[in-house]
């Protein structure tokens, strides 16, 4: 397993999530999304390479805090997110929330991307749509993005969003 290309790690934020959060930084993403807020992280070069070690003792520091995959786009690097996630689950209570690009129904339908999602409670989705932006609605940047409760749309086979409150 190689190591993930990281931009950063951001402990105890409040911004990805409900509750404190760890958040790390995928680099990388194919996209570049007119008003991103994070432009640096387009580069996968722009990461600095960490393990899973790594990260799972910040994570672990950060005892009070659950996780957030956020980026550039983790799904770029799903494997070793996909890998992550798995060690979350295993060694930690911690929830897991993911954002990406992709649509739900495109990782759902790619055998490769799909690999997390067992993995992850939460599955924001969709591109940031700048003419769309929505600061109004919690733990999304345009109102295009879904948030969404990946254990109940995998048990109902439909898309099941969590409330805007």
């Amino acid at each position: 397993m190689s190591d993930l290309s990281i931009l950063r790690i951001v402990e105890d934020t409040i911004v990805d999530g409900p509750g404190l959060r760890t958040s790390i930084y995928a680099a990388g993403c194919p996209r570049r999304c007119p008003g991103c807020h994070n432009p640096e992280s387009w580069l996968i070069e722009n990461g600095a390479p960490r393990d899973l070690d790594y990260i799972m003792q910040r994570l672990c520091d950060a005892a009070l805090s659950n996780v957030t995959f956020s980026g550039g786009d983790p799904l770029l690097q799903v494997e070793g997110f996909a890998a992550l996630a798995r060690r979350v689950r295993q060694e930690t209570t911690k929830t897991i929330w993911c954002y990406t690009g992709y649509l739900y129904e495109e990782v759902l339908a790619s055998p490769r991307l799909s690999s997390i999602l067992p993995f992850i409670d939460v599955l924001v989705d969709g591109p940031y749509i700048e003419t769309l932006r929505a600061a109004a609605l919690p733990f999304t940047g345009s109102s295009n993005q879904r948030r969404i409760d990946v254990a109940a749309t995998m048990k109902s086979g439909r898309v099941i969003t969590l409330p805007n409150s």
